[in-house]
């Protein structure tokens, strides 16, 4: 990728972190599900550790993790949204009159998500660290999570942005990441360790992207870190990401033939 590119990327990218600056109520929003989880579903089965196989003793330690990639999901789930608002708007196509890189254009889209979910993801986990959590894996581990919370978010919000330029109907968008939310959710180990799933389920949440973020990001922050989980894990969900963008990339081209 070439100077220029990268320095498009990047001022595409201060455009659409501006709008986040100038309207923080967004961000404020997308924190109060997980805070929820949080707090409440951290106490109401507190005591679902003592089943076993949790790999702790704390429910709200197993929790967390677990909180950080489902708010990576749900935020970036909707990027499709600001892409559709764009088409809209007619925003978009005037910057296809510009000199500006075409890879810059959905790069930043990325970049921004990729910012957005990093922020959102720290809060969360200084929420937790207030709560009582202990992260035994160390700065490490949360950098391990961390990383997984923005591939994961990389791979759904590029997936909802080329959604966004095929679909261009919000109840469309809608009504996909209404019908795949709750079983990306409740088919991963978000809530309950897999040895206590039933079996059917425990294999399902294997070849979920959603549960490779939570047991790389687990395995990375515990006290004796699983650095074999981290990159069998890990490793598909990098693959992913990139695959997931360059779709992105390549429907943005057939919109762009299209006007």
């Amino acid at each position: 990728m070439s100077t220029q590119v990268l320095t498009q990327t990047w001022y595409m990218t201060q455009r659409q972190l501006m709008a986040l600056v100038r309207q923080p109520v967004f961000l404020v929003i997308q924190l109060v599900q997980p805070v929820i989880w949080l707090f409440l579903f951290g106490n109401l089965f507190k005591k679902v550790v003592e089943l076993g196989g949790f790999g702790t003793t704390s429910y709200l330690d197993y929790l967390i993790p677990g909180i950080v990639v489902m708010s990576a999901l749900g935020s970036s789930m909707w990027a499709g949204m600001g892409t559709l608002e764009e088409i809209e708007r007619g925003t978009l196509n005037r910057f296809l009159t510009t000199p500006v890189s075409r890879s810059a254009l959905m790069n930043a889209n990325v970049v921004q998500n990729g910012i957005s979910t990093a922020v959102q993801s720290v809060i969360i986990l200084l929420l937790g660290k207030l709560g009582g959590a202990d992260y035994p894996g160390g700065a490490g581990g949360l950098l391990v999570l961390l990383v997984c919370a923005i591939l994961l978010g990389t791979v759904f919000g590029a997936l909802s942005n080329a959604m966004g330029m095929l679909v261009r109907q919000r109840e469309s968008i809608i009504g996909i990441n209404t019908f795949l939310l709750l079983p990306l959710t409740f088919l991963s180990s978000a809530f309950m360790a897999p040895a206590q799933m039933p079996s059917w389920m425990a294999d399902i949440a294997d070849f979920n992207p959603v549960n490779w973020a939570m047991v790389a990001g687990r395995s990375a922050m515990a006290s004796d870190p699983g650095w074999g989980d981290v990159l069998s894990r890990g490793g598909p969900l990098l693959v992913l990401a990139v695959v997931a963008v360059w779709l992105s990339t390549r429907t943005f081209r057939s919109y762009q033939k299209s006007v």
